[in-house]
């Protein structure tokens, strides 16, 4: 047995995982096995030989799930194991929950929450028993789901999820585990990018950049030159060319009722995470920003002032040459470069990311780091993010059974690439056959390589990213993951709703009011119809009170026209002045990026610290979605005050 003297100290530790004894044996075998390593919840389809020092590290771990076995006045209480799991009423699997395996009859009577018979939970009013578990978090001082007033730090949920039963949890790391200041990023990246538009040619004076020229979500139209957000249906609700943005009639004019079609990737281009920003910025500012003496960028080609070889005279060309651009500042490593040396004007710390990791060890989910980016750069970001966090003696490395760097998703989750294994602190790598969730480094893989060495899958895997394609939908659709999108403009985006709400209810009381005198207008219409058929060439004096009733409620009607319409062109700029709310196109819609969430992501949320108000046995619920036809069943009908408490069919 290596223990005592200097076969304690962290160095020889992580110096026996780089020479490939396992991390679990090599703390084991040492007796070195913290005291916040997780217990490893057996995996029934992981069928492989072991070591005997691997096999002690594997029984200490079993001997700390069994702390979850406990006896109470009622009986005993152990958590379901895999194999011995069910699917619930919402067809989530149990494993995971606890339950009693030997249940003493107490006759109903229980003593918690203000209950004193298990009927009493079908009577309790609500509110009493919110109040009642308000008091008992108070007095127990367990924090609540999340703090009074932070209703942008919840987690939403789109499908069905019981965190209990998921036994994997796969992390993206950039914008994901690592947040940066977006400003700082993209405002670096677009420098960059304007340095390697000059050196091919083009010319740059006038170009500056202005995030709130670009959220995420809106689409580049290649064809047309036009950034566009488009509803959950494909319509384009709001455009701009260049930096103009278009009025309701040119968006008439320009698509009609043509759909934004996402798999026509030759022209539509999706903006799906914060990396977008900088690229559509300089597009939108390329297209028809005044440049030099006046002339615009297409005029700057007529005149030969462009690359003939990299750029013809079309909005798809320029949007390449853009990209272009973008992957130079990306490869030749400008901005990691930058990033590296000075992290601290980049990323912005968060403690409790560190707390949200450890917790779910601790619960016994195994955790992964799956990021495309490579070694070097990681290590520099995960160390200064999370070193200063962790318990003393340990580091990033600890968090997590499995690290893969340099994934390239999406081809990640599509097809087997070559595996390395990472040996050295400098990046030195090896051929490897297969990967081991012993906490080892590695570059390459796929998917399917890492449902194997966990013994796993579908279901039993969760994957956190920020991007809806890559992170998200890939996983869902190839492996049937499950997903969760990390949205870190949902904070600004809840706090605006929360402002606007005011003006929304305004807008939707002048709204429901058209449609009260509009319906009566419609009906009078038609009765002087039906009235000229029957007698043309008669008029009576009931005919010309219809005729002044009509004009005059012709009148209101323009009226509330001339206040509806500025009115919409002005909700949501409290989050955005041009593009208005992330997650609404219109007033009563959804965005085709709200669209791609709740298609492709389970739950969403603004950062992965939310995790730690919610615990790792949170059982995710999606709330009930209402349709037109139902909508009047749920209290929108006419409230007391007479008015339509309306709130959209979506």
């Amino acid at each position: 047995m290596l223990t005592g003297g200097p076969y304690q100290s962290p160095g020889l530790q992580r110096t026996l995982h780089r020479l490939h004894i396992g991390r679990s044996c090599a703390l084991s075998c040492s007796s070195m096995l913290p005291a916040w390593r997780p217990a490893r919840r057996k995996h029934s389809g992981a069928a492989r030989s072991i070591s005997a020092c691997q096999a002690a590290g594997v029984a200490e771990a079993e001997k700390v799930e069994e702390s979850e076995v406990f006896r109470t006045n009622d009986g005993v209480i152990e958590p379901v194991d895999d194999d011995e799991a069910e699917v619930d009423f919402l067809g989530e699997s149990t494993s995971g929950n606890l339950r009693f395996v030997q249940r003493v009859k107490s006759e109903g009577i229980v003593n918690v929450l203000g209950l004193q018979q298990l009927d009493d939970i079908v009577t309790i009013p609500y509110r009493e028993l919110k109040a009642s578990q308000q008091a008992l978090m108070k007095g127990l001082k367990v924090s609540p789901q999340y703090p009074k007033g932070r209703a942008n730090r919840a987690i939403f949920c789109s499908r069905t999820l019981n965190l209990r039963s998921i036994q994997a949890i796969g992390y993206d790391m950039d914008y994901t585990l690592v947040h940066y200041d977006v400003d700082a990023w993209e405002g670096k990246a677009f420098k960059y990018m304007l340095q390697n538009l000059q050196s091919m040619g083009c010319p740059i004076e006038g170009l500056h950049f202005d995030p709130t020229l670009v959220t995420r979500g809106l689409i580049v139209d290649q064809e047309r030159g036009n950034l566009v957000k488009a509803d959950r249906f494909g319509h384009v609700k709001r455009s701009m060319h260049g930096t103009h943005m278009m009025s309701t009639g040119e968006i008439r004019e320009a698509y009609g009722r043509e759909l934004v079609n996402l798999r026509n990737e030759t022209r539509w281009t999706f903006l799906n995470t914060l990396f977008s920003v900088s690229e559509a910025v300089m597009y939108m500012q390329a297209i028809v920003h005044t440049l030099l003496a006046g002339e615009q960028m297409v005029d700057r080609l007529d005149q030969g002032a462009l690359p003939r070889q990299d750029f013809s005279n079309s909005y798809t060309s320029l949007y390449k040459l853009v990209q272009k651009a973008l992957y130079r500042t990306h490869v030749e490593g400008q901005l990691k470069g930058d990033i590296i040396q000075d992290p601290a004007s980049y990323v912005e710390l968060d403690p409790d990311m560190a707390k949200t990791l450890l917790d779910q060890r601790q619960a016994g989910k195994v955790l992964m780091l799956i990021t495309n980016s490579d070694y070097h750069y990681t290590n520099k970001m995960m160390s200064f993010a999370y070193n200063r966090f962790m318990p003393p003696g340990s580091t990033w490395r600890d968090l997590f059974d499995m690290v893969i760097v340099q994934a390239r998703k999406p081809e990640f989750f599509n097809s087997k690439m070559s595996l390395y294994e990472v040996v050295t602190e400098d990046g030195l790598m090896r051929p490897a056959m297969d990967a081991r969730k012993d906490g080892s480094l590695y570059c390459g893989g796929g998917a399917a390589m890492v449902e194997r060495a966990l013994g796993l899958n579908g279901d039993e895997i969760l994957y956190v990213g920020d991007h809806i394609y890559t992170d998200a939908a890939l996983a869902k659709l190839n492996f049937r993951w499950r997903t969760c999108l990390i949205v870190r403009e949902l904070e600004e985006e809840v706090d605006a709703l929360v402002a606007g709400q005011l003006h929304r209810n305004k807008l939707k009381e002048l709204m429901n009011k058209k449609d009260l005198v509009g319906d009566l207008f419609n009906q009078l219409r038609v009765r002087r119809q039906r009235s000229t058929v029957r007698q043309p060439d008669h008029s009576t004096k009931e005919d010309a009170e219809l005729e002044d009733t009509l004009g005059h409620m012709l009148m209101v009607l323009d009226q509330l026209d001339s206040l509806i319409g500025p009115m919409l062109e002005q909700d949501g700029q409290t989050f955005n002045r041009y593009w208005g709310y992330l997650s609404r196109a219109g007033l009563n819609d959804k965005s085709q990026f709200t669209r791609q969430i709740e298609k492709y992501a389970d739950i969403y949320t603004s950062r992965v610290a939310n995790f730690l108000r919610y615990t790792p046995y949170m059982y995710f619920r999606s709330p009930s979605q209402s349709l037109a036809h139902d909508r009047h069943f749920y209290g929108l009908e006419e409230n007391k005050n007479g008015s339509t408490d309306a709130d959209g069919t979506d």
